[in-house]
């Protein structure tokens, strides 16, 4: 629902390789009817309100000396930082999150693909 609005967005979409390094069972109890809230709230961890490329983040990291905080419509904050390059992103747990492929562009935004599932902090 969310990414069905005109935008602009920036989504960190991860890989099914990075669904995979979750937890056993994990995809299969976030699909159940009664984890839809949780689902839904680690599906828009990965979505910010504004069209991010990557030189634009590089800049905004860059702007703040270094680290930029990134907040998400799921309420999380990410910090993104970056080496050569490579953007990376840590969640609430601590978790380190290579943006692999940037600048998709999509017509309401762009994607950047990331190695890792994000995840909100723990209740």
């Amino acid at each position: 629902e969310t990414l069905s609005g005109e935008g602009p967005f920036t989504v960190f979409a991860p890989t099914d390789e990075a669904f995979g390094m979750l937890r056993d069972g994990a995809v299969e109890a976030l699909l159940e009817p009664e984890a839809k809230k949780q689902l839904t709230q680690i599906l828009t961890c990965h979505v910010v309100g504004a069209d991010a490329m990557a030189n634009a983040i590089k800049g905004m990291i860059d702007d703040d000396g270094g680290m930029h905080v990134v907040p998400t419509l799921g309420g999380c904050e990410l910090q993104a930082t970056y080496s050569g390059d490579k953007i990376m992103l840590e969640d609430e747990r601590g978790r380190t999150i290579n943006v692999t492929i940037a600048d998709v562009k999509q017509s309401n935004g762009v994607i950047h693909v990331v190695d890792r599932v994000i995840l909100p902090p723990k209740p």
